[in-house]
């Protein structure tokens, strides 16, 4: 019998503390993809990432056998990865080929549909104080990201597409939460998503040089263990509820951004930054003394 949602132990912090850590390698994978997509096609950089994710569970195989990968959740694993795929191909592409800024708005605008999504497909009760604390994070989003004219092109379509797909990709994990822990989530997604992402390489391959094989490796390492920090954050607590630290990583990019670029953050920055990390606080619900 299956537990009911409303009777789970929900582990609020650990679980917003590690979709923060989540995020902030999604944004250093981020500026991986966008260093690397400048040599290399989008069918490339998205097969080496799914690949490299299934390369780096061969020593569990190992040294422990096929037995910690069986599942009983097959079905659930490939709605996981149809929309887990997609919204990376759509990620990356934006990435290539819009402003950072823009593509990172895009893709953690995410958490704005996600308390939709599990309210309609897991029935988690969906409150006015989700409604604000997405909303208010969305509005800092938009402060940091200062979207450009780019935003009015066809290609918006793309990113939006990654927003929502990311959305059901996240609310897929909760589902699978209670049987499948996160490493054989992330195995299972890489491994159909390497299989399939193989196929686009039959007409689209090119040569890489070492220099853009080294970041492809780098883009696969922080990719892989932060699905498995982001399936194991979305295990302990509610979409709805820790869905705005997600926005942190705009925050990360950022920063990094200064770091790497010079690129200084402006006084809309600094405010969009505030409302993002107020959203995040207010998205942990206070217990009565």
């Amino acid at each position: 019998m299956t537990t009911p949602i409303a009777s789970r132990a929900v582990k609020l912090v650990q679980g917003a503390a590690l979709l923060a850590l989540s995020a902030l390698l999604f944004s250093l994978m981020g500026v991986g993809i966008r260093e690397v997509s400048s040599s290399v096609n989008n069918e490339s950089v998205v097969f080496f990432r799914n690949l490299i994710g299934v390369l780096l569970f061969l020593p569990l195989i190992l040294f422990r056998g096929i037995r910690p990968l069986k599942t009983q959740c097959l079905k659930s694993h490939l709605w996981r990865t149809t929309y887990g795929l997609a919204a990376m191909y759509c990620f990356f592409y934006a990435i290539a080929h819009l402003p950072l800024a823009d593509a990172m708005l895009f893709t953690y605008s995410a958490p704005v549909f996600t308390p939709l999504i599990a309210w309609w497909w897991l029935k988690e009760p969906l409150t006015k104080r989700m409604l604000l604390t997405t909303s208010v994070g969305l509005i800092g989003v938009l402060l940091v990201a200062k979207p450009s004219a780019a935003l009015l092109d066809s290609q918006v379509l793309i990113g939006v597409a990654a927003s929502i797909l990311a959305a059901f990709a996240f609310v897929s994990i909760r589902e699978m939460s209670d049987t499948e822990p996160a490493f054989r989530i992330v195995f299972y997604f890489s491994l159909f998503s390497a299989l399939i992402s193989a196929l686009p390489l039959t007409w689209s391959w090119q040569p890489l040089q070492p220099h853009d094989l080294g970041l492809l490796l780098i883009i696969g390492l922080l990719a892989t263990t932060s699905q498995i920090i982001m399936s194991k954050a979305y295990s302990l607590a509610p979409p709805g509820l820790i869905g705005p630290f997600a926005y942190l990583a705009i925050v990360f990019a950022g920063i990094i951004a200064w770091l790497r670029w010079g690129e200084a953050p402006d006084l809309t920055s600094l405010l969009g930054a505030s409302l993002i990390f107020t959203a995040s606080l207010l998205a942990i619900p206070r217990r009565r003394a």
